[in-house]
This record gives structure tokens, sequence and C-alpha cells, in this order.
């Protein structure tokens, strides 16, 4: 199975990002990896908390893990832990597998983020 590599962005023109990702992704003859934008700070850090970075993190490389084990791995409450879940399978950043059990498709995560002076 080939590597999956996922960016994720903050660009609160999020039609342009969105073209950019997808000339980049047709222009290319091999897989270019995927992008995740968020539009805001405020949309990235209410969506992606420290706790569910916690999730992901666990997640990343350790195949499929079932919920009540994730939560163990985590010392958190499972139903906190399957709330948390649910988000980031919305967001795509996680896959909940046929068997119920939780899973990262991605091999590496990298976070493309800039603040510049307002014009």
């Amino acid at each position: 199975m080939a590597k999956r590599t996922l960016t994720i962005t903050l660009d609160a023109d999020w039609k342009s990002a969105m073209r950019a990702s997808a000339r980049q992704a047709f222009g290319a003859n091999a897989y270019q990896g995927e992008t995740l934008n968020f539009e805001t700070p405020g949309a990235f850090f209410s969506r992606l908390t420290s706790r569910r970075w916690a999730v992901l993190n666990t997640l990343l490389g350790a195949g499929e893990v079932p919920v009540r084990e994730l939560a163990r791995r985590l010392g958190r409450d499972v139903k906190r832990v399957h709330e948390d879940a649910a988000e980031l399978v919305e967001l795509g950043l996680i896959e909940r597998t046929e068997h119920g059990a939780l899973l990262c498709p991605f091999d590496d995560i990298h976070m493309d983020m800039h603040m510049r002076q307002a014009a």
C-alpha cells in the first residue's frame, strides 16, 4: 500500500487553496499527498484541540486500535475519546474500520501555517 501524506494548511481564501491543491494533484503523474485547509486559526484550534492531537498522535503508525484500547492508552474516558474520534473522522484525519476500530491512514502529517503582518 502506498504511503499517504497530509498537509494541514491555514488559508482564509479556501477556494484558492482548493484550486491550488487540485492543480497540483491533477498536474502530477504520481501521488502528491492530501491537503486539509482551515480558513482561520480559530477554526483550526476549535476543531483540533490538544486532546484530539493526542488521539491522532497515538493512532499515527499504530494500526487499527479499538476505541476502548485507545481510551486506555490515553488514560481518558471512553465516551470522550469516542467524541473526539468522531470529530477526527469527520475531518478525515482518522478512519473507522469495518470492525469499528480507529486507524490513522497517514504516514506523515505536515503543518503549513504562516503568520504575516497585515497590509
